[in-house]
Parts: structure tokens; C-alpha cells; sequence
């Protein structure tokens, strides 16, 4: 089966434009990129003793702040 094959049956089953069914795709390859992307960068960072340090800093200084805007502890 050929891609616009693919793509043509698959709006048939949505009732949607090939076009739509093409940009949902892309927008989910976009986001699954995006998210592998940032895994990488986080492993990377979580080699790097120091700058996984300021980011455990950090965290603690944003769960401080969140709490104060929830009236929580």
C-alpha cells in the first residue's frame, strides 16, 4: 500500500480530508520528536553532576513557590 493509499483510507474512516489526516501525522511526529529531544537533553543533564544539582536546586525553590500560590504548606 502506497502512503497516499494509506492516507486515502484512513480519511475514509475519519470522513476527514487526506489533508487533515497528513497534518494530524505531522503534528504527532513534531510532538514525538520534541519529546525525544528533550529525553536526550535530560539524560544528558542528569550525567552532568553539576548541572543536575542546580536542577534539583531549582525544583526545590519552584515546589516552595508552588505551594504558597495553593495555600498548601
Amino acid at each position: 500500500t502506497s502512503d497516499r493509499d494509506l492516507a486515502q483510507q484512513l480519511a475514509t474512516r475519519a470522513g476527514r480530508s487526506q489533508m487533515e489526516i497528513v497534518h494530524d501525522a505531522l503534528e504527532l511526529y513534531r510532538r514525538q520528536q520534541l519529546l525525544a529531544d528533550m529525553n536526550r537533553d535530560f539524560a544528558a543533564m542528569r550525567r552532568d553532576g553539576d548541572a543536575w544539582s542546580e536542577e534539583m536546586a531549582e525544583r526545590e525553590v519552584w515546589d516552595v513557590t508552588l505551594g504558597d500560590a495553593t495555600g498548601g504548606d
